[in-house]
């Protein structure tokens, strides 16, 4: 595969939920290969200054209508959770740790991790919680928590927020293209478009 989608992302954001349930069949169909950025959307918004529409009450309402009007688009399921916002540090450092320890099952963390939050709602702040949708997944949750603990899972978190704010990422989800950035799931037109390039 000669094109390749990097997709920086965060669990907490429904709008990554979307382009992930679009994203593995368009680079597909493109015949690209699609790279998962986990990134901490909290540090981008730090470093960045950014803050997420739902702070700001008229934004969060119409926020919340959009995501489902895409959500009845694409035909996938979701429900706004209502433990918003959740603080993911600890669920992207169990993806890195995925990612560097268990690579082949990265997808089927996601899958079961992204379901929790933005299908069943599950309040993912809640360590029992999350325990309980990774054993349901088939996972060692006490082995991956160990792991996700490790000093080389949180500077490689670190260092992917760090690289992200560097190329100009300000939010989530955020894909390039080459050196082409498309932030937003109501972008991935233009994903496909510059894939087509």
């Amino acid at each position: 595969m000669s094109k390749t989608v990097e997709f920086f992302f965060d669990l907490g954001s429904p709008a990554s939920y979307l382009a992930h349930t679009q994203l593995p069949d368009l680079c597909r169909d493109a015949g690209a290969a699609l790279v998962y950025r986990p990134m901490l959307l909290g540090g981008v918004f730090q470093a960045t200054g950014n803050a997420s529409p739902a702070m700001i009450p008229a934004k969060g309402r119409y926020m919340i209508r959009d995501l489902a009007r895409f959500a009845e688009r694409y035909g996938v399921p979701m429900r706004f959770n209502p433990h918003f916002p959740i603080n993911t540090l600890t669920l992207m450092r169990l993806l890195v740790a995925l990612q560097l320890y268990q690579a082949e099952r990265f997808d089927d963390a996601l899958q079961a991790l992204f379901r929790a939050i933005w299908v069943d709602g599950v309040n993912m702040g809640d360590p029992a919680r999350v325990a309980g949708v990774l054993v349901a997944a088939g996972f060692d949750a006490a082995a991956l928590q160990a792991q996700a603990a490790e000093p080389a899972v949180k500077d490689a978190l670190k260092a992917t927020t760090e690289e992200a704010v560097k190329r100009g990422v300000f939010g989530a989800p955020t894909c390039f293209v080459g050196g082409e950035m498309f932030f937003g799931q109501d972008r991935l037109d233009f994903v496909r478009e510059a894939l087509r390039g």
